[in-house]
């Protein structure tokens, strides 16, 4: 093994970071380990093909099953999310589903990421169990006002990503699980990805869990809803989601043209970042887009998976802990892409 691959697996040691890491490049791996436990009750290690929750970041996912119902003229992006929904005490006027789709709405958050730091405050008064369905969540928003204008500026909001699981559920159907089996994981050849209740999870599926003090843990059981839904919480493995990358890369998703649109820059959030649908856009200072990357933090979920376009590289770090990804992504990157300097001078 090359000493990069070595020092990346040596720092999961030595941090104690709970997951797994796959790399590849030009679809050859360059780098797959796994390290800590998918059960820390029976000492079930973490392997290359165990399932992990990547919490926010399937709302890719969401936003490429919205396309496909754009491709297919069952709606359009400047459509006004009024004219499919109306719900009791949500204010959705002059709201489009490029707004959802872009943090931009305005609307109240069930869970506002400005002002709120611990999500299982969410779940003191409201069971968890009681959210197994999209419309689930329109309980935890009730009749509060609205935050700004749609268009006025960024705010990261989960509950807009919500109300596009209601829409796909309302035009195509079908239960949003069920869409996104269909159109996005049997797509994309994604056999182990799915969104599994807690209290039903599949064979090989990471528990999630929350470090405290002392060495002392908990698993995330009670710390996030009993299923996953459009604003996050699906299980997927490392091997899934550079089959996920590389089905929108191949057009499989998407068409071209689609898929170009998919990872525009929708939203500038800094000099450096910006926002497609979705997907979070990494720039150069000449605005030239080098890195197109999801992630999610949950009470006992971190994950970073990236593509880099100019370098046909995927990046995939998954942890059932609350923190860990960003370190071993990072340092993946800087890596990598240094050693690639150095070859090529």
């Amino acid at each position: 093994m090359p000493t990069w691959q070595q020092n990346i697996t040596a720092l999961m040691r030595q941090h104690e970071i709970s997951g797994t890491v796959r790399v590849t490049q030009s679809e050859q791996p360059l780098l797959e380990t796994a390290h800590g436990y998918a059960n820390r009750t029976y000492n079930i290690p973490n392997q290359h093909s165990t399932r992990f929750g990547i919490a926010s970041g399937c709302k890719l996912f969401t936003a490429v099953a919205i396309l496909r119902l754009v491709e297919n003229n069952q709606l359009a992006l400047e459509d006004e999310v009024s004219s499919f929904l109306v719900l009791d005490g949500i204010d959705l006027e002059g709201v489009t589903i490029h707004h959802l789709l872009t943090h931009t709405s305005g609307i109240v958050d069930y869970f506002d990421e400005e002002t709120m730091d611990d999500f299982e405050e969410l779940f003191t008064t409201f069971p968890v169990y009681r959210l197994r369905t999209p419309r689930d969540f329109l309980q935890l928003v009730g009749k509060r006002p609205r935050v700004n204008e749609a268009g006025v500026r960024f705010q990261y909001n989960n509950f807009g990503y919500v109300l596009l699981g209601i829409l796909i559920e309302t035009i195509s159907g079908q239960s949003f699980p069920e869409f996104i089996q269909h159109h996005i994981f049997d797509r994309a050849q994604m056999k182990r990805s799915g969104y599994f209740s807690f209290d039903a999870l599949p064979e090989d599926t990471a528990i999630g869990y929350i470090d405290q003090t002392a060495g002392s843990w908990r698993t995330n059981q009670y710390a996030l809803p009993v299923i996953g839904g459009p604003d996050g919480g699906a299980f997927v493995t490392a091997d899934d989601l550079e089959r996920f990358w590389q089905a929108l890369m191949s057009h499989t998703l998407l068409s071209q043209s689609f898929t170009e649109l998919l990872f525009q820059p929708h939203v500038i959030e800094r000099e450096t970042s910006g926002y497609g649908y979705g997907v979070w856009l990494d720039l150069t200072g000449t605005g030239v887009i080098w890195k197109y990357h999801i992630m999610g933090y949950d009470p006992g979920v971190s994950c970073h998976s990236a593509y880099y376009p100019h370098e046909a590289t995927i990046v995939s770090v998954l942890c059932n802990q609350s923190k860990g990804a960003y370190t071993i992504s990072k340092a993946v990157e800087e890596t990598l892409f240094k050693c690639a300097k150095e070859e090529r001078s």
